[in-house]
């Protein structure tokens, strides 16, 4: 009888160093790497239209908003891309690369279908280890939908679903974004 095969293991610097030298990005949980798919029209629209809002929002603060081009590294050592996460103060970097983050307030997921139930369970699991983080995003890319999580105090976390005509209340931030701005020339004006 034949043995099963069994997965390899990498270290996470064997994963750095995997991925600062690929051309395509992955993500990195228990030992393994994971390519992360293309997006979508709508996903790259809503993505961006969040980041300029929440730019334009926090441009007299002390913050850095982000896009999917640095990695964020949770206390588990997990490795995850975000498509839009909000640093509040200095960045707080692994190493001297400076391409991955230890500290961020706010990351934004868009929803699609491959990786809702990614997003929603064993990601969001991870992002809740970082202790910066106040605020988690899930915006749909198929109906305007902006699902909101804020850390209380005692480390619940509040939900909030909010809809068009609404505002998407950031308080550790100290901003707001209407939630028709960030679905911009991605559906028809309410």
């Amino acid at each position: 009888m034949a043995a099963a095969a069994q997965k390899l293991k990498i270290t996470p610097a064997e994963y750095l160093a995997f991925e600062r030298a690929s051309d395509t990005r992955h993500e990195y949980a228990d030992g393994e790497i994971f390519a992360m798919s293309g997006g979508s029209l709508d996903h790259s629209l809503v993505g961006h239209n969040l980041e300029r809002e929440l730019g334009n929002a926090l441009l007299e603060r002390p913050c850095q908003v982000h896009g999917s081009d640095l990695k964020i590294k949770t206390p588990a050592g997990k490795y995850h891309y975000a498509d839009a996460f909000v640093l509040y103060g200095p960045p707080v970097f692994e190493d001297d690369t400076r391409d991955v983050v230890l500290n961020p307030k706010l990351i934004v997921e868009v929803l699609s279908d491959s990786t809702e139930r990614y997003d929603r369970g064993d990601k969001f699991t991870s992002y809740r280890t970082i202790d910066t983080l106040e605020e988690y995003v899930l915006v749909s890319q198929t109906s305007i939908l902006v699902e909101h999580y804020r850390r209380l105090p005692d480390g619940t976390w509040l939900y909030r679903a909010l809809a068009s005509g609404e505002q998407l209340v950031l308080p550790s931030l100290g901003c707001e974004i209407p939630i028709d701005r960030i679905y911009l020339k991605v559906f028809p004006a309410p």
